[in-house]
């Protein structure tokens, strides 16, 4: 009985089961590169500013809905605030957008993280509906209960929500190539101290006089 035992736990061992996988199974656990790519985003100066513009995003508009229980149903405040969130997305054709879906923690956790997708999948259908290109928004992660914000095991309100965050730059857009990143996210701040098109010199120097 023990060496049938033996044989039947040796299947959950890693070292076991690499034999009947591709070799480099155990030491790539998926994760290999991600050093590399961290590094690059560092220098060439995306992975700051992604930080810098997810900031400025979350300061300027409400980036978390709310939903009913067990529910991925939108309501009329969830409407109002992802039309916040599609106008300033709108602003900004370079940048990447995440939802993440959230549950609280009634129910069990394979359900929850289904619940929390279809959650994030909601937000993302919603933000199509407002002119935003679903090549820019991704609703590939359901955290399900794991990271509640009020920490209870009943039915919090609360904890019941998806997150809008800015994930990144699009591939390939002129901006990003020209690696213009500061001038993405400072764009209305820029445009706000330029002079209205159509004036001329003269107007110009008038209107600078006048103030």
């Amino acid at each position: 009985m023990a060496t049938l035992m033996g044989c039947a736990g040796a299947g959950s061992d890693p070292v076991y089961s690499a034999f009947n996988r591709e070799a480099g199974a155990l030491i790539d656990t998926g994760n290999f590169g991600n050093a590399t790519m961290n590094n690059t985003l560092i220098m060439n100066g995306e992975k700051q500013y992604t930080y810098d513009l997810s900031q400025r995003f979350a300061s300027e508009v409400l980036t978390t809905v709310n939903f009913a229980f067990n529910s991925s149903v939108l309501d009329a405040g969830a409407h109002d605030t992802l039309r916040e969130q599609a106008n300033w997305i709108r602003q900004f054709p370079e940048v990447r957008f995440r939802v993440y879906g959230h549950t609280d923690a009634v129910g069990s956790n394979s359900y929850n993280k289904s619940l929390g997708l279809k959650r994030a999948q909601a937000v993302v259908r919603y933000l199509a509906s407002q002119g935003i290109s679903t090549s820019r928004l991704e609703a590939v992660v359901s955290f399900g209960e794991t990271q509640p914000l009020i920490v209870t095991e009943g039915k919090e309100r609360r904890n019941r929500r998806t997150v809008t965050e800015v994930s990144g730059f699009v591939a390939g857009n002129r901006m990003v190539l020209d690696g213009k990143y500061a001038e993405i996210i400072y764009r209305d701040y820029v445009r706000s101290a330029q002079a209205p098109t159509g004036l001329t010199g003269s107007a110009v120097t008038e209107l600078s006089v006048g103030n």
